[in-house]
């Protein structure tokens, strides 16, 4: 997967952040086909970056409870 230049990114905290500044998940969706994400507390450090199919299906799994807590 090509790299993309994340420095334009808009970024967006997960729904599940409830606003809070603990540990949170941003997505970014600047970007056709990819979906950078980040870890909040670092805006400065790495993003992991999925295809928009990969993290749509991961979304839907989380919401469908796949995942228990």
């Amino acid at each position: 997967m090509s790299t993309a230049n994340l420095g334009a990114a808009r970024w967006r905290k997960s729904s599940y952040s409830n606003g809070g500044d603990g540990n949170c998940v941003e997505v970014s969706d600047s970007f056709p086909g990819i979906t950078p994400v980040r870890d909040s507390k670092d805006p400065g450090g790495p993003a992991l970056i999925f295809s928009a199919d990969g993290w749509a299906s991961f979304v839907a799994a989380v919401k469908g409870g796949e995942f228990p807590a």
